[in-house]
Order: C-alpha cells, then sequence, then structure tokens
C-alpha cells in the first residue's frame, strides 16, 4: 500500500514499517540497521522504477513463444547515489538494474550553513537523446532538501528532462518534501516516511540520527 499525492509517493506496508521500527532504533547495531534498510531498498526501487520505458519482446518458453514487456535498451537509466549514505542502496540498485550505469554524486553538507559542499561528480556519458534518460538519485534523509536539489539542478544541467528523475529517500522531513517539489515539481519522489520537523542542527526528527554514520559503524 501506498500513500501518493500528486508526484510524491509515501509507500506504507507493515514489512517497510517494521524494517524502520528497526532502523530507527538506537540500539540497532550497524548488521541489523544495514539488514533492515537492504530489506526496504527493495521496495524502494521496485516503486522508483515503475514508470521505465518498455518494449515488446518475443520469447520462447519450453512450451511455445509468447510475448513480453521488457526494459527498452534504446533508453539510459543513471543510479545516482549521494555519497556516501546513498551507496547502501546501490547494492540491490545494481542487482536489480544490471543494465544501469551508476553516477557518484559527492557532497557534504557544512554544519555551518547546512548547504552541500561538492567534491566528487562521476559519470558515464550521457546519451545524446535526453528524453530516453532516465535518473534515479539515491539518498537515504531528505532533510534539508539541499542537496537533493543540487543533484537535480545537476542532471538538468546536463539535458535531462525533470520528469525523468525521481528522488528515492528512506525518511523525509516535510521541508525537505515542500522545498524538492516546489523547485522540481516534475522530479518523482519516493520514500518511506514524512517525518515530524527538522532540529536546529538540520537532522531529522525523529528520524534514525546520521545515516552515514550508522551504515558505516563510524558512531562516536
Amino acid at each position: 500500500m501506498e500513500v501518493q499525492t500528486d508526484k510524491i509517493t509515501i509507500l506504507n506496508h507493515p514489512l517497510i514499517n517494521h524494517n524502520l521500527s528497526i532502523i530507527r532504533d538506537k540500539d540497532s547495531d550497524c548488521e541489523k540497521f544495514k539488514n533492515a534498510l537492504k530489506r526496504i531498498t527493495y521496495a524502494l526501487i521496485f516503486e522508483a522504477t515503475k514508470n521505465l520505458p518498455v518494449v515488446k519482446k518475443e520469447v520462447t518458453t519450453p512450451l511455445q513463444k509468447t510475448i513480453c514487456d521488457c526494459f527498452n535498451e534504446q533508453a539510459q537509466l543513471i543510479i545516482a547515489p549521494i555519497l556516501r549514505a546513498g551507496m547502501i542502496f546501490c547494492e540491490v540498485a545494481q542487482e536489480l538494474l544490471p543494465f544501469a550505469n551508476v553516477h557518484h554524486i559527492g557532497m557534504y553538507r557544512d554544519e555551518q550553513t547546512l548547504e552541500p559542499v561538492w567534491y566528487y561528480d562521476k559519470r558515464k556519458q550521457i546519451k545524446p537523446n535526453k528524453k530516453d534518460v532516465f535518473v534515479l538519485i539515491l539518498d537515504p534523509m531528505l532533510a534539508t532538501g539541499n542537496s537533493a536539489i543540487d543533484a537535480v539542478k545537476n542532471f538538468i544541467s546536463k539535458g535531462v528532462l525533470e520528469e525523468n528523475i525521481t528522488f528515492v529517500s528512506l525518511i523525509s522531513s516535510p521541508l525537505g518534501l515542500e522545498k524538492l517539489s516546489k523547485k522540481y515539481p516534475k522530479v518523482r519522489i519516493v520514500t518511506c516516511a514524512k517525518d515530524e520537523r527538522l532540529n536546529e542542527k538540520g537532522y531529522i526528527l525523529p528520524g534514525l540520527g546520521d545515516a552515514g554514520d550508522r551504515i558505516y559503524n563510524t558512531v562516536e
């Protein structure tokens, strides 16, 4: 089951909610955290890719020929994790989408201004026919929305159509959802929870803490 408003989809399912409870729990160790997040990621990627272009293909089963829907190989799909926390989505995304290109986006948040600071932008050449290019931007937390907006802007500046971009997050703040959808109303947003608010440091409440630290076991 999902809650959908215009371009924002908030997944709502007992298994997702159960695994969210594990991820939120401060006593969940790194292994429990990553395993629960991996289980949720399958649902997120399935939802985020439902608008991919398909073509009809004839397949021969052991019994007869049949027509199947297959991903249009003339299109280009780009998986774009925002480092470092977005990489936790990447393993599942590549498993489900082996034909996709991975484009790493390196940003960190300035703790004073809460603005993103770029340090890496590694990509494969984007196809000339931009209407056939689809991008999944992956980041567990949509907090202030600043990094998300910069990541979307980065692809639009390269000619990717706004409506072909999907932002995938685990948890989102009301501010992040509002800012991203207002700035880029054609971008799809797929998330599992709309939390209450941000604190003065820009962390989502109730949230789950620092996603990168918990994923990579660097919690102080």
